[in-house]
C-alpha cells in the first residue's frame, strides 16, 4: 500500500510540475457498489451463494473493459453481511452509504430486503433486489428499489395454473393439498397466496402448517401429514428446512401424488439433488430459473462447478442483477445515484441468461420476469413448463 501511496504522491508532484493532468496515464475512478447478503446465520448458505454470483459478475464486467461510457471505470465491491437479520442489514446499508457506494445489490431474503430497501431510500441510494420475493418490497412506492426477478404473487399464480393443467391432463387424480411453510415474510406470504388461489381451481386445502427457522425436526409435522394424507404437499421454505422435511417424509414412507413446491428452497437445487437423489426425485418446483437454451447459462454453471460449488438460483439471480446494475451505470454515464435510478427506471436490459426478454420496470418491478417450472428427473433438473423452454415432459402424478 505504501509503495502505491508513494507512487501517487510522485505522480501528483509530476503533474503539478508540468501544470497539466496526466490524461494518458490517469485511471478512471472505480465505482463502489454494495454487495449485501446474509453470509452468516441461518441463511448463510444462500447469502454466500448470492455473494459468489455478485463477485463473478463484477469480475466479468471488469474483465470486459468495465463501464465503457465512463472510460472503462471498474466496479469495486463493498461486501456487507446482513447476518440473517433485517436490523443487521440496515446497519450495513448505513455503513455503505457512509463509504460512498453508488448502489446496493442484495439482500436475498424478503424480510431483509424489506428493511434494506427502506434504509437505502433515505439516501436516494439505488437498491437492486436480487431475490426477495415478497411483493411488499416493490409496493411501497420507493423510487430507489428495483426487483429484477418475479415476486411471490406471480410465482404462486403461475404454479397453481400449471398444477391445474398437469392435474387435468392426468385425469384430475389430485384433489387435496397440504401446505408446509417457514414462518417469515416469504413463507407466510407464499402460503397465504396459495391457500387463496387453490380453492378457485377446485382443490381442497386440508391444512396449512408453519414452522420456525431453523427447524431441526419435522417428525411431528410429517406425522400430521400421514393423518391428513393429502394428494399434494406444497413446501415453501429455505434450503435446510426444505431438505429435512422431504427426507423425513421419505423416512416415514409418505409418498403423495406430487411434491409440488413454490419457490422451494431446495427443490430446484443441484446441491439437494446430489446429496439426496432419492428424496429429490420427481419433485416439481416453480422457481427462479435460467434460460436453459442460452449457452452462456451452461458456461456460467461450469465455472461455478469448477470451484466445487453448486449453480443455485442465488448465484444466477445475483449475477444477473449485478449485470443489470452495470448496464444502468453504463447508460447513466455516471456514478451519481439519481442518474443511476433514472437509468434503471428506463432500463431495457436484455443481455442476460434469464427467460425474461428485455427489462421493463413498473413501480420497481421488472414486468417481464417469470419463474419456470422444473422437475427433478434422473438426478438432473429439467424445465418442464413453459413449452418455449421445455427440456423434458412432466411426470405427473408421481405415484398413482
Amino acid at each position: 500500500m505504501s509503495t502505491r501511496r508513494h507512487f501517487m504522491s510522485q505522480s501528483a508532484a509530476a503533474a503539478s510540475a508540468l501544470a497539466f493532468p496526466l490524461v494518458g496515464g490517469a485511471q478512471p475512478k472505480s465505482i463502489k457498489v454494495g454487495v449485501l447478503h446474509p453470509v452468516t446465520g441461518a441463511l448463510a448458505y444462500s447469502g454466500q451463494q448470492c455473494r459468489l454470483g455478485a463477485l463473478m459478475a463484477i469480475e466479468d464486467i471488469n474483465k470486459a473493459g468495465g463501464i465503457k461510457s465512463m472510460g472503462g471505470a471498474k466496479l469495486e465491491a463493498l461486501l456487507g453481511d446482513a447476518q440473517s437479520q433485517p436490523q443487521a442489514g440496515v446497519a450495513e446499508v448505513e455503513k455503505m452509504n457512509e463509504a460512498g457506494v453508488s448502489a446496493v445489490v442484495g439482500a436475498f431474503a424478503s424480510a431483509i430486503c424489506l428493511a434494506t430497501t427502506q434504509a437505502a431510500a433515505k439516501y436516494n441510494l439505488p437498491h437492486v433486489v436480487d431475490v426477495g420475493v415478497a411483493d411488499q418490497i416493490v409496493e411501497r412506492g420507493l423510487k430507489n428499489t428495483f426487483r429484477f426477478g418475479p415476486g411471490y404473487r406471480k410465482c404462486a399464480e403461475t404454479a397453481v395454473a400449471n398444477l391445474h393443467v398437469l392435474n387435468t391432463a392426468a385425469g384430475k387424480p389430485a384433489k387435496t393439498v397440504m401446505i408446509v411453510h417457514e414462518e417469515s415474510l416469504f413463507g407466510t406470504g407464499t402460503a397465504n397466496l396459495l391457500a387463496r388461489e387453490l380453492p378457485g381451481y377446485g382443490y381442497e386445502v386440508k391444512e396449512v402448517i408453519k414452522h420456525a427457522n431453523p427447524t431441526r425436526d419435522f417428525n411431528n409435522i410429517v406425522l400430521r401429514m400421514k393423518a391428513v394424507n393429502p394428494d399434494i404437499v406444497i413446501p415453501a421454505n429455505y434450503y435446510n428446512e426444505y431438505a429435512l422435511l422431504v427426507r423425513t417424509m421419505q423416512q416415514q414412507k409418505i409418498s403423495p401424488k406430487a411434491i409440488y413446491s413454490v419457490l422451494g428452497g431446495a427443490a430446484s437445487s443441484y446441491k439437494f439433488v446430489k446429496e439426496f437423489p432419492d428424496a429429490a426425485n420427481g419433485i416439481i418446483d416453480c422457481n427462479h430459473w435460467f434460460n436453459p437454451k442460452d449457452k452462456r447459462s451452461a458456461e456460467l454453471k461450469k465455472r461455478v462447478e469448477a470451484q466445487g460449488l453448486f449453480f443455485s438460483y442465488e448465484v444466477f439471480m445475483t449475477y444477473t442483477s449485478m449485470r443489470l446494475l452495470a448496464d444502468a451505470i453504463d447508460k447513466a454515464k455516471s456514478a451519481d445515484r439519481a442518474a443511476i435510478i433514472n437509468a434503471l427506471q428506463n432500463s431495457t436490459f436484455s443481455d442476460h441468461i434469464m427467460p425474461y426478454g428485455a427489462t421493463r420496470f413498473v413501480n420497481g418491478q421488472n414486468m417481464g420476469a417469470q419463474p419456470l417450472m422444473t422437475q427433478v428427473l434422473k438426478s438432473d433438473i429439467k424445465v418442464i413448463i413453459p413449452r418455449d423452454y421445455r427440456e423434458a415432459d412432466p411426470l405427473f402424478p408421481l405415484r398413482a
